[in-house]
């Protein structure tokens, strides 16, 4: 694993990153100044809690539009839609703000909403219209939200008469976490059943007939849900042709949050891009909270050794939210873990005040304990912000 510092535009052009500190702005700037925009290696930046990880991805977007690269040849995938919003709305900040005093304006206005930006599922949405013939879907296929597949799984669930049984069976959400899982982590229903969800393990003949009867409804009525979009997206990419047909649309893929992806996210990414041209991203071994979702740390961990040379990684360490006895206490605790990335948060903001080691006897207590220490800080005069 290795570094390479970009090239920085001109500062004659315009000004950039002078709010970033320096490995921010290694981050942002990141890879090689072309006469078509900009070249980048595979870039792995890990970003520590609360060092401004949103502001530097901001930043390397804005630096791309700066460079030249074509917004439409431009992917942003984000773990919510809020958060796309957010991140675009910055850099369109930040771009506006480095030319501001330039008069030969290389940026167009509003250029990021001709980005491909979104969350995974959007995205794949986007793409599956435009090549579904290519895998025997019709492109009006209809997309069905949580609630909606819920529903459908419900219908069926009667139908079978799967809720009259003498011992009751699983409820449609429970069944649909179970299908949701299974999906994404591409695990048999057993493995899924043993691992994730044991006390369901006695139905798994009724669950592989109700989901079944759900998977052919679905065909049925040309309906997607949210998983499908993963799961035919990975299908797709599965063709070489189509692959690389589809990756050669992107100069830059970038992704937020990469910690929290699942094995098919991360399959479909390095399909697009094998040899990490151009794909940057983001994320955090240390925050990784989404396993029950099917999402996998080693997405992460293993990024760097998937291209040959490794990725490069950039560590944020710089903390902006907390005072350093805080961050002391977190560095402590995160050098037990194993198989991670050594890190070590610090931050200008000090205090005298030692962090408490707090027993409560479950998390209830601890919510209770939580909420009574922030009233009687309120009562003291500390704003809740703060």
């Amino acid at each position: 694993m290795h570094v390479v510092s970009a090239q920085q535009p001109s500062t004659e052009k315009y000004t950039f990153g002078k709010s970033l500190n320096d490995p921010q702005r290694e981050a942002a700037t990141f890879g090689t100044r072309t006469s078509n925009g900009l070249t980048s290696d595979p870039l792995l930046i890990i970003a520590g809690a609360g060092t401004g990880k949103t502001n530097t991805l901001a930043h390397r977007v804005a630096y791309l539009l700066l460079a030249g690269v074509h917004p439409e040849r431009i992917s942003l995938m984000t773990f919510s839609r809020r958060a796309s919003v957010e991140m675009l709305q910055r850099a369109e900040r930040i771009t506006a703000e480095s030319l501001k005093n330039h008069r030969g304006k290389n940026h167009v206005p509003n250029a990021t909403r001709q980005m491909w930006s979104g969350t995974f599922h959007s995205v794949g949405n986007r793409l599956l219209r435009e090549y579904a013939g290519s895998i025997g879907l019709d492109s009006s296929f209809s997309v069905i939200d949580r609630g909606d597949s819920s529903d459908l799984i419900d219908m069926l669930r009667q139908d079978l008469d799967l809720a009259h049984k003498a011992k009751r069976f699983p409820r449609k959400d429970t069944c649909l976490s179970i299908y949701s899982h299974r999906v994404n982590t591409r695990k048999t229903l057993t493995e899924t059943l043993e691992q994730a969800f044991p006390w369901c393990a006695e139905w798994g003949d009724e669950l592989t007939t109700l989901f079944r009867r759900y998977v052919e409804e679905k065909q049925a009525q040309q309906l997607l849900d949210y998983d499908d979009l993963l799961l035919y997206w990975h299908i797709l990419m599965q063709e070489e042709t189509l692959a690389e047909q589809i990756g050669a649309r992107f100069d830059h893929i970038l992704v937020d949050e990469y910690q929290d992806t699942n094995s098919l996210q991360a399959e479909i990414l390095l399909a697009l891009k094998p040899c990490g041209m151009g794909l940057c991203v983001v994320g955090d071994d240390a925050q990784s909270i989404y396993s029950f979702r099917a999402a996998t740390v080693d997405n992460i961990l293993c990024f760097p050794n998937h291209f040959a040379p490794a990725a490069n990684v950039i560590t944020l360490e710089q903390n902006y939210r907390s005072v350093q006895p805080i961050l002391d206490t977190a560095n402590t605790l995160m050098r037990e873990g194993s198989g991670q990335y050594e890190k070590r948060l610090h931050s200008t903001k000090q205090s005298g005040q030692k962090p408490q080691y707090v027993m409560v006897e479950d998390d209830r207590d601890q919510a209770d304990y939580i909420v009574e220490q922030i009233l009687a800080r309120r009562e003291e005069g500390t704003m809740l912000r703060e």
